[in-house]
């Protein structure tokens, strides 16, 4: 789009494994948010307010949803299970960065040492395909 001041807020995300996104909402101000991976395969995590993961499902061409749609308020991340993946993500505008995420206190911050231990343990559900 032209400006962050566009809605919808559309993003290509291009991700490879490893890459670690801490959990977050979008609450102040409520926005939705919409997830559909178009190539690769992405685990993607739903919390309660404590931090215990109510929903996890893998994501991507092939699998059982390439797809998934966040109402406002709802803690979540989402981990690359193959090497690379590629997602479009739609949610409203505009992007002000000072207020589009409320992040997890529960969850480690980008960069913390413990960042990658704690990706490792929520990817670690889905062993078997990782």
């Amino acid at each position: 789009h032209a400006s962050l001041e566009e809605n919808p807020s559309r993003l290509l995300n291009i991700l490879i494994r490893g890459t670690y996104i801490r959990p977050h909402r979008h609450l102040a101000p409520p926005k939705a948010e919409s997830f559909v991976v178009l190539e690769g395969r992405l685990a993607f995590f739903l919390f309660d307010d404590g931090g215990a993961v109510e929903r996890a499902e893998v994501l991507g061409p092939g699998e059982r949803a390439f797809g998934i749609d966040l109402a406002p308020g709802v803690w979540h991340t989402l981990g690359v299970l193959s090497p690379q993946a590629v997602c479009f993500e739609v949610k409203p505008g505009p992007y002000a960065a000072a207020t589009d995420k409320e992040f997890a206190p529960w969850a480690p911050r980008e960069g913390d040492p413990e960042a990658a231990a704690y990706l490792e343990s929520l990817l670690g559900r889905f062993a078997p395909v990782y």
